[in-house]
């Protein structure tokens, strides 16, 4: 299944590799920093238009929910998009995943930013240990274990 990925890229990146690395999914080309200010140089219309391209084929969009995910204008941008063209579209919580040793705390729900979107499931495979902290190895497990059935879940607009 391929899908299209959303979400805050200087905050998120590193886990987004790690969901990219368990293989349930085929996403779209993660483009590097490079690239991204590559795209970002043309101009909001170039920033459409990439994104037009790499959601076309995609059979979901998962708006991968980090700490300053519901903020960013991309984001709200992407979820509108996918609402509009009826593509499914759910979201999974990744605070919870390691970045460079690091767990983030938890983000508001990008989908309450975006007028008129509703219903949308979002997953949030997060464990704790038994004090209470967020425990990356059982998270990442969890999440690799539900990927691939909890994309396919995606609310469509009616």
């Amino acid at each position: 299944m391929a899908v299209f990925y959303s979400f805050h890229y200087q905050r998120d990146s590193k886990r987004v590799q790690l969901i990219e690395k368990m293989g349930a999914l085929e996403g779209q080309t993660i483009l590097n920093y490079q690239k991204w200010e590559e795209v970002k140089s043309r101009g909001d219309k170039a920033i459409k238009n990439w994104i037009a391209e790499q959601m076309k084929w995609k059979s979901a969009v998962i708006v991968l929910i980090g700490k300053e995910t519901a903020s960013r204008e991309w984001v709200q941008y992407e979820i509108q998009k996918a609402w509009d063209d009826k593509k499914p579209l759910l979201g999974i919580c990744i605070h919870g995943l390691s970045s460079m040793g690091d767990v983030d705390s938890a983000g508001p729900n990008p989908f309450d930013r975006v007028h008129g979107v509703s219903g949308v499931p979002v997953f949030d495979p997060t464990r704790n240990d038994r004090l209470g902290r967020i425990d990356s190895k059982a998270t990442y497990n969890t999440l690799a274990d539900n990927l691939r059935e909890w994309s396919t879940q995606g609310k469509v607009r009616p």
